[in-house]
């Protein structure tokens, strides 16, 4: 049974989720958060501990939603399995091309808290990083990759990398180009995964 606090609680973390991702953590105050849920800075203060505590319930909230996109992406994809992971990088693309889009959040917070290593949202990011890679292999072990935990990191270098240039040049191009050659290695994975079942 949802507690009666849990509205306000998710009022406050769609809050923080629209100005942390479009301003960056440190340039928003908890006041301005609360403002935003149109609440006060002591019932924000009631329902989250500190402003990390806060910053944490934000890119916890991100986890699911991004990696459910990311399956369905992959899943209605038509094709064999490295154009199902180019979709990936496609669907990126064309969400980089609009004005609000602001990279990946979780790189972005760990950015922003780098000097911060044990803050929690840094253990979040690492945690929801770590779930599409361990996804990856998972896929590319049922393939019959040789070595699926390699190629997945090689993915995800390339998913993250095409991230930070697209911030960069503000040119969702260089994402494709990423996933054409994360669809490359894969291509390349099934083809030695291939030779040795023969």
């Amino acid at each position: 049974m949802p507690r009666p606090s849990e509205p306000t609680r998710e009022r406050i973390v769609q809050a923080a989720n629209s100005l942390f991702y479009s301003e960056g953590i440190r340039r928003v105050s908890v006041d301005e958060v609360a403002a935003k849920a149109g609440l006060t800075k002591r019932t924000l203060y009631y329902h989250f501990k500190s402003k990390d505590d806060l910053v944490a319930a934000y890119l916890a909230a991100r986890d699911q939603p991004n990696l459910a996109l990311f399956r369905k992406w992959f899943a209605e994809a038509d094709g064999a399995l490295p154009v199902k992971v180019e979709a990936i990088f496609k669907n990126l693309a064309r969400s980089a091309r609009h004005p609000k889009w602001k990279g990946c959040g979780f790189l972005r917070t760990s950015a922003e808290l780098a000097n911060m290593p044990g803050h929690p949202a840094i253990r979040i990011g690492a945690a929801h990083k770590k779930k599409f890679e361990d996804w990856l292999r998972a896929t590319f072990a049922e393939q019959g990759i040789a070595d699926p935990l390699k190629l997945a990191r090689q993915i995800l270098l390339l998913l993250d990398g095409s991230f930070a240039v697209v911030l960069l040049h503000r040119d969702a191009s260089y994402m494709e180009t990423a996933g054409e050659a994360a669809r490359s290695l894969i291509e390349t994975a099934l083809a030695k995964a291939g030779r040795k079942r023969r």
